[in-house]
C-alpha cells in the first residue's frame, strides 16, 4: 500500500500501474472524485462518470459534479451531457462507454452507481425496452406488491428497499414474460472485466461518513444549490429518474413553501446518509474482491 495526498486528504492506496484502467466505486461525499483527479494529474488519463445522478445537465451542484475548473484539469467524460427528460440506464451507459475504452487516454471511471460498473465488469443482459404504458402500471404500484409479483429468485437479488430496482424487475417480468433473473442468467461477456483493472472501492467509517454528508450539503447550499433546483421549477417531475436525485426533492418542497430552508436541508441529509449505508452495504456484498480505499482520519 502507498499513500497519496489528495484536496480531501491522505488516501491509502494499492500500487496502480499507469497502463491499467482505474475504476473507483464508493458511497456518496467519500471522496472519490478527489481521487480519480488526483490519478489523472499524476499518470494521464481520462475520468469518466459512473454516477447515475451527474449525468444531467441541469444539476451540477446538488449532485456534486465536478466543477468547471476541475473539468479544465483532465479530461472528463458523461457528465452533464444530457437533458433532464432524457431516458437513462444501465444499458445506456455501457454503451457509451465502450468507444471511451479503446481511447488513447487510460480510463478512470468513477461513481457510486454500482450497477454500472458490475454491468462493465460483469456484464449486462440484453433485455428488450420496457413499453411506457407498464412502466405507467407499475408506478402506481405499491413497493410491497411489486415484490410479491417478483420470482424468488430475483427478490434474492435486490436491494428490496430500492424502488427502482425492484420496479425495474416487476417491469422486466411483466413486458417478457420472464423473470429478471432469468434474463441476468444469458447474460454476454463483459467489456471490462476486474481482473484488468486496478479496482477500488471506498471503504469508510459511518461516522466519518455521515459527518462528510451534513458538511456537504451545507456546502452546496452555500454553492448556490438552491438557485440550481429554482431554476428546474417549472419543469419539475417528481417521476423524472433526473428529480430524484437527493435533495432535489427536498429543496424543491422548500421552494414551493412546503418546508423551510432547515427542514429542507435536515430531510435532504438524513436521505443522502440512509443512501450511503444502502451503498456501503452493497459494495461490500457485491465487491469483496476488489482493493479497499481507506481514507486517513
Amino acid at each position: 500500500m502507498k499513500t497519496l495526498q489528495t484536496r480531501s486528504g491522505l488516501t491509502a492506496l494499492p500500487e496502480i500501474p499507469d497502463d491499467r484502467p482505474v475504476l473507483i466505486a464508493g458511497p456518496t461525499a467519500s471522496g472519490k472524485s478527489a481521487l480519480a483527479l488526483e490519478i489523472a494529474r499524476r499518470a494521464g488519463g481520462v475520468i469518466i462518470n459512473a454516477d447515475a445522478s451527474q449525468v444531467y445537465d441541469c444539476w451540477r451542484v446538488i449532485t456534486a459534479r465536478p466543477s468547471a475548473d476541475e473539468e479544465a484539469e483532465a479530461p472528463h467524460r458523461l457528465y452533464g451531457h444530457l437533458p433532464y427528460d432524457a431516458p437513462y440506464s444501465a444499458g445506456h451507459w455501457l454503451r457509451e462507454v465502450a468507444p471511451l475504452l479503446q481511447g488513447p487516454d487510460r480510463p478512470i471511471i468513477v461513481g457510486g452507481t454500482g450497477l454500472y460498473f458490475l454491468a462493465l465488469t460483469e456484464g449486462l443482459a440484453q433485455i428488450p425496452a420496457t413499453p411506457l404504458e407498464i412502466r405507467a402500471e407499475a408506478d402506481l404500484i405499491p413497493l410491497d406488491r411489486l415484490l410479491a409479483d417478483l420470482d424468488p429468485a430475483t427478490a434474492a437479488g435486490l436491494d428490496q428497499r430500492n424502488r427502482a430496482r425492484v420496479q425495474r424487475a416487476w417491469e422486466v417480468q411483466r413486458a417478457t414474460g420472464r423473470p429478471l433473473a432469468d434474463w441476468q442468467a444469458d447474460t454476454p461477456p463483459p467489456l471490462l472485466p476486474a481482473s484488468a483493472t486496478v479496482p477500488l472501492v471506498f471503504d469508510v467509517d459511518k461516522d466519518w461518513l455521515n459527518d462528510r454528508i451534513g458538511r456537504r450539503f451545507d456546502l452546496m447550499l452555500a454553492q448556490g444549490a438552491l438557485d440550481e433546483v429554482a431554476a428546474m421549477r417549472d419543469r419539475y417531475d417528481p417521476a423524472l429518474p433526473s428529480c430524484k436525485a437527493i435533495g432535489v426533492p427536498e429543496l424543491m418542497a422548500h421552494i414551493d413553501g412546503r418546508l423551510t430552508l432547515e427542514q429542507a436541508r435536515e430531510a435532504a441529509t438524513i436521505a443522502t446518509r440512509q443512501f450511503a449505508k444502502r451503498q456501503r452495504t452493497w459494495f461490500r456484498s457485491r465487491m469483496r474482491r476488489w482493493h479497499p480505499v481507506i481514507p486517513a482520519e
